[in-house]
Protein backbone atom coordinates (compact mmCIF):
# COMPACT_ATOMS: atom_id res chain seq x y z
CA UNK A 1 0.00 0.00 0.00
CA UNK A 2 1.57 3.61 -0.88
CA UNK A 3 2.08 6.32 1.63
CA UNK A 4 -1.00 8.53 -0.01
CA UNK A 5 -3.04 5.53 0.37
CA UNK A 6 -3.17 5.02 4.34
CA UNK A 7 -4.62 6.60 6.60
CA UNK A 8 -2.15 7.19 8.83
CA UNK A 9 1.37 7.88 8.42
CA UNK A 10 4.77 6.91 10.42
CA UNK A 11 5.78 9.23 13.29
CA UNK A 12 8.79 8.38 15.68
CA UNK A 13 7.25 8.28 19.22
CA UNK A 14 7.87 10.31 21.78
CA UNK A 15 8.50 10.12 25.90
CA UNK A 16 5.78 11.39 27.53
CA UNK A 17 6.79 12.65 30.98
CA UNK A 18 4.25 13.05 34.07
CA UNK A 19 5.69 14.87 37.19
CA UNK A 20 4.43 16.10 40.35
CA UNK A 21 4.62 16.23 44.26
CA UNK A 22 3.89 13.52 46.43
CA UNK A 23 -0.31 13.58 46.39
CA UNK A 24 -0.47 16.42 43.23
CA UNK A 25 -2.11 13.83 40.97
CA UNK A 26 0.31 12.13 38.75
CA UNK A 27 0.11 8.60 39.51
CA UNK A 28 -3.56 9.13 38.87
CA UNK A 29 -3.60 11.11 35.93
CA UNK A 30 -1.24 7.85 34.26
CA UNK A 31 -3.83 5.41 35.06
CA UNK A 32 -6.48 7.35 33.64
CA UNK A 33 -4.62 8.32 30.48
CA UNK A 34 -3.37 4.49 30.19
CA UNK A 35 -7.16 3.20 30.31
CA UNK A 36 -8.04 5.86 27.62
CA UNK A 37 -4.94 5.54 25.28
CA UNK A 38 -3.92 1.99 23.60
CA UNK A 39 -1.13 4.29 21.71
CA UNK A 40 1.14 4.54 25.16
CA UNK A 41 2.66 2.20 27.55
CA UNK A 42 3.56 2.90 30.84
CA UNK A 43 7.67 2.89 31.37
CA UNK A 44 7.85 1.08 34.62
CA UNK A 45 10.96 1.81 36.60
CA UNK A 46 13.32 -0.25 38.35
CA UNK A 47 13.10 0.75 42.45
CA UNK A 48 14.79 -0.57 45.64
CA UNK A 49 11.95 0.61 48.14
CA UNK A 50 9.82 -2.32 49.18
CA UNK A 51 6.85 -3.32 47.61
CA UNK A 52 3.41 -1.47 49.12
CA UNK A 53 -0.11 -4.16 49.40
CA UNK A 54 -1.72 -4.36 46.00
CA UNK A 55 1.47 -3.33 43.82
CA UNK A 56 2.62 -6.16 41.15
CA UNK A 57 6.10 -7.06 40.23
CA UNK A 58 6.84 -5.65 36.54
CA UNK A 59 3.44 -4.09 36.51
CA UNK A 60 3.82 -1.45 38.90
CA UNK A 61 7.95 -1.77 39.38
CA UNK A 62 10.59 -3.81 39.11
CA UNK A 63 11.54 -4.22 42.98
CA UNK A 64 15.21 -4.83 42.89
CA UNK A 65 17.88 -5.45 45.53
CA UNK A 66 20.60 -2.02 45.71
CA UNK A 67 23.16 -4.85 44.25
CA UNK A 68 21.21 -5.28 41.48
CA UNK A 69 20.34 -1.41 41.09
CA UNK A 70 24.25 -0.70 41.75
CA UNK A 71 25.18 -3.52 38.92
CA UNK A 72 22.33 -1.98 36.50
CA UNK A 73 24.17 1.52 37.08
CA UNK A 74 27.65 0.24 36.72
CA UNK A 75 26.48 -0.88 33.21
CA UNK A 76 24.89 2.25 32.10
CA UNK A 77 21.19 0.76 32.12
CA UNK A 78 19.39 3.66 33.34
CA UNK A 79 18.00 6.41 30.92
CA UNK A 80 18.08 8.30 34.65
CA UNK A 81 18.14 7.17 38.09
CA UNK A 82 17.59 9.00 41.40
CA UNK A 83 17.38 8.62 45.21
CA UNK A 84 14.05 9.29 47.12
CA UNK A 85 13.47 9.11 50.67
CA UNK A 86 16.37 6.37 50.75
CA UNK A 87 15.19 4.32 47.67
CA UNK A 88 16.66 4.45 44.37
CA UNK A 89 14.74 4.54 41.21
CA UNK A 90 15.54 4.13 37.96
CA UNK A 91 14.55 3.64 33.81
CA UNK A 92 15.59 1.26 32.12
CA UNK A 93 16.23 1.46 28.80
CA UNK A 94 15.79 -1.73 27.57
CA UNK A 95 13.04 -2.09 24.39
CA UNK A 96 12.71 1.67 24.79
CA UNK A 97 14.85 2.76 22.11
CA UNK A 98 13.98 0.92 19.04
CA UNK A 99 9.93 1.27 20.17
CA UNK A 100 10.47 5.24 19.39
CA UNK A 101 11.96 4.36 16.12
CA UNK A 102 8.68 2.08 15.68
CA UNK A 103 6.52 5.14 16.22
CA UNK A 104 5.44 3.85 20.25
CA UNK A 105 5.39 6.22 22.92
CA UNK A 106 6.30 5.76 26.38
CA UNK A 107 4.49 7.35 29.57
CA UNK A 108 6.78 8.18 32.37
CA UNK A 109 5.81 8.92 35.88
CA UNK A 110 9.16 10.60 37.25
CA UNK A 111 10.74 13.54 39.27
CA UNK A 112 12.40 16.71 38.23
CA UNK A 113 15.64 15.00 38.54
CA UNK A 114 14.99 12.42 36.17
CA UNK A 115 13.66 14.57 33.71
CA UNK A 116 16.62 16.70 33.74
CA UNK A 117 18.52 13.37 33.13
CA UNK A 118 16.01 12.06 30.50
CA UNK A 119 16.31 15.51 28.93
CA UNK A 120 19.73 15.51 28.47
CA UNK A 121 19.86 12.11 27.02
CA UNK A 122 17.12 12.36 24.39
CA UNK A 123 16.04 15.64 24.38
CA UNK A 124 14.65 15.10 20.80
CA UNK A 125 11.76 12.59 22.28
CA UNK A 126 10.89 14.36 25.65
CA UNK A 127 7.40 16.31 26.38
CA UNK A 128 7.33 17.27 29.83
CA UNK A 129 4.11 17.74 32.15
CA UNK A 130 4.56 19.35 35.62
CA UNK A 131 1.05 18.86 37.58
CA UNK A 132 0.86 21.59 40.13
CA UNK A 133 -1.98 21.05 43.25
CA UNK A 134 -4.27 24.46 43.70
CA UNK A 135 -2.63 25.06 47.03
CA UNK A 136 -0.44 23.76 49.79
CA UNK A 137 -2.82 22.97 52.21
CA UNK A 138 -4.92 21.12 49.47
CA UNK A 139 -1.81 18.70 49.03
CA UNK A 140 -1.33 17.96 52.40
CA UNK A 141 -4.73 16.90 53.16
CA UNK A 142 -4.47 14.96 50.02
CA UNK A 143 -1.33 12.94 51.57
CA UNK A 144 -3.19 12.74 54.59
CA UNK A 145 -6.00 10.98 53.44
CA UNK A 146 -4.32 8.12 51.99
CA UNK A 147 -3.37 6.96 55.59
CA UNK A 148 -0.24 5.17 54.07
CA UNK A 149 2.23 7.80 56.09
CA UNK A 150 2.97 9.01 59.12
CA UNK A 151 3.28 13.16 60.09
CA UNK A 152 6.98 12.87 60.14
CA UNK A 153 6.86 11.41 56.66
CA UNK A 154 4.25 14.00 55.66
CA UNK A 155 6.28 16.63 56.85
CA UNK A 156 9.25 15.46 54.70
CA UNK A 157 7.06 15.35 51.55
CA UNK A 158 5.75 18.43 51.73
CA UNK A 159 9.61 20.08 52.27
CA UNK A 160 10.37 18.01 49.20
CA UNK A 161 7.40 19.08 47.59
CA UNK A 162 8.16 22.98 47.76
CA UNK A 163 11.85 21.94 46.14
CA UNK A 164 9.83 20.26 43.43
CA UNK A 165 7.20 22.85 42.87
CA UNK A 166 10.62 25.53 42.72
CA UNK A 167 11.51 23.50 38.80
CA UNK A 168 8.46 24.28 37.29
CA UNK A 169 9.78 26.50 35.04
CA UNK A 170 12.11 23.51 33.43
CA UNK A 171 8.77 21.88 31.96
CA UNK A 172 7.26 21.99 28.55
CA UNK A 173 3.64 22.54 29.90
CA UNK A 174 2.34 23.13 33.48
CA UNK A 175 -1.59 21.96 34.63
CA UNK A 176 -3.18 22.65 37.61
CA UNK A 177 -4.91 19.98 39.09
CA UNK A 178 -7.43 21.65 41.09
CA UNK A 179 -10.40 19.23 39.29
CA UNK A 180 -8.53 15.57 38.30
CA UNK A 181 -11.26 15.15 35.06
CA UNK A 182 -10.21 18.61 33.79
CA UNK A 183 -6.54 18.04 34.34
CA UNK A 184 -6.66 14.65 32.72
CA UNK A 185 -8.53 16.59 29.90
CA UNK A 186 -5.62 18.75 29.31
CA UNK A 187 -2.89 16.65 29.77
CA UNK A 188 -4.41 14.04 27.05
CA UNK A 189 -5.06 17.31 24.63
CA UNK A 190 -1.21 18.12 24.97
CA UNK A 191 -0.39 14.76 23.95
CA UNK A 192 -2.24 14.16 21.19
CA UNK A 193 -0.90 17.58 20.15
CA UNK A 194 2.89 16.74 20.41
CA UNK A 195 2.25 13.54 18.38
CA UNK A 196 1.16 15.70 15.49
CA UNK A 197 4.61 17.85 15.02
CA UNK A 198 5.59 17.50 11.80
CA UNK A 199 9.20 16.94 12.96
CA UNK A 200 7.86 14.06 14.54
CA UNK A 201 5.80 12.95 11.64
CA UNK A 202 8.48 11.12 9.77
CA UNK A 203 5.80 10.18 7.30
CA UNK A 204 4.86 13.10 5.28
CA UNK A 205 8.43 13.01 3.50
CA UNK A 206 7.44 10.31 0.83
CA UNK A 207 3.50 11.01 1.43
CA UNK A 208 4.24 14.25 0.03
CA UNK A 209 7.22 13.07 -2.34
CA UNK A 210 4.28 11.25 -4.07
CA UNK A 211 1.33 13.38 -3.57
CA UNK A 212 3.17 15.94 -5.51
CA UNK A 213 4.75 13.17 -8.26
Amino acid sequence: MSAIETDTLHRRGLLFILSSPSGAGKTTISRMLLTADDDINLSVSATTRPRRPGEINGIDYHFVSEEKFGAMVEEDDFYEWAEVFGYRYGTPKGYIRQGLKDGRDFLFDIDWQGTQQLYQKDQQDVVSVFILPPTLAELRRRLESRAQDSEDVIDRRMDRARGEISHWAEYDYVVINDDVDECFVKVREILHAERMKRTRQTGLIPFVRELMS
